[in-house]
């Protein structure tokens, strides 16, 4: 089970950066997410695929031919919350109210129900579990946001499967499609989207995606842009993770593309034999 998924936010959406934090900020940027939805839409049409793309309302709200023309084409939407902060920086309420916001305006751009959730930043920690409780309360049905590993916004390292599971909160169930890891002496890293996937060869990114059963990959329109301004506030590291190796990315998944059987998270959740699924069972801690 190889999925295929698209968190669609423009070049200058990076997380924990006070220059680009709040949406006031965003206006004085030109926007650059027309460059790499075009060249995603080259690679699912090359292929013939479907794959399911995780929205900003924020998008949505600016940008509503984008929306329109990823339904129309038949591919799954999801929300990917309306302003993209980090979820561990909200209160329950505040996190509601914006949930609710990307799903209504997503909901009434492509005429049809969203299902899926992203934290952006898989910003889903053991100190803010309570986000479950209200993707179930909201209707979400499968969550995309739980990442095994540590990262730079969070992660939950106690999170010991690497598969599709049941997540009970407090009496009710959904659906986890966590992100996949390989462990490499002893250390959890994650290559189907981000930093390492522009970081690590091709060769070896073909045998790590053939080594695994279970992949969720994750990709966003700025790793096809390798043109893009460097957003202000950003320090050395920074940099070097946001823009390493973006001149590689299109051609690494066109070669993914070729040899992998990739398909979006409805197909995916459809084929996968819940029955037989593990299920994680999370108390409150509000």
């Amino acid at each position: 089970m190889k999925i295929l998924t698209f968190d669609i936010e423009d070049w200058f959406h990076i997380l924990d950066n006070p220059e680009t934090k709040y949406p006031v900020q965003w206006e004085k940027f030109e926007s650059r997410i027309n460059i790499g939805i075009e060249i995603i839409f080259k690679l699912l049409e090359e292929f013939d695929l479907k794959a399911t793309f995780f929205c900003l309302g924020w998008i949505g709200e600016k940008y509503p031919e984008i929306i329109k023309r990823i339904s129309e084409a038949g591919h799954e939407i999801g929300s990917h919350t309306f302003n993209h902060r980090l979820l561990y920086e909200l209160e329950p309420d505040e996190f509601r109210e914006d949930l609710r916001r990307s799903i209504y305006s997503l909901e009434d751009l492509s005429g049809k129900k969203i299902k899926s959730f992203r934290a952006p930043g898989f910003s889903i920690t053991k100190s803010n579990l309570w986000v479950i409780e209200i993707l179930i309360q909201e209707g979400i049905e499968i969550d995309c946001s739980i990442f095994p590993a540590k990262r730079s916004h969070g992660g939950l390292q106690s999170f010991e499967f690497h598969s599709p599971v049941w997540i009970d909160y407090e009496g009710n169930k959904i659906k986890e499609f966590p992100i996949n890891v390989k462990s490499i002496m002893n250390k959890n890293f994650i290559y189907s989207g981000g930093g390492y996937f522009r970081l690590l060869p091709k060769t070896l990114l073909k045998k790590l995606f053939d080594s695994n059963e279970y992949v969720m990959t994750y990709f966003h329109p700025r790793d096809f842009d390798s043109d893009q301004p460097i957003v202000p506030g950003l320090n050395l590291l920074r940099r070097f993770k946001s823009y390493y190796g973006l001149k590689s990315t299109e051609e690494k998944l066109r070669s993914i593309l070729k040899d992998q059987n990739l398909t979006d998270l409805s197909t995916a959740d459809l084929n996968y034999n819940w029955n037989k699924a593990d299920t994680v069972y999370i108390k409150s801690n509000v």
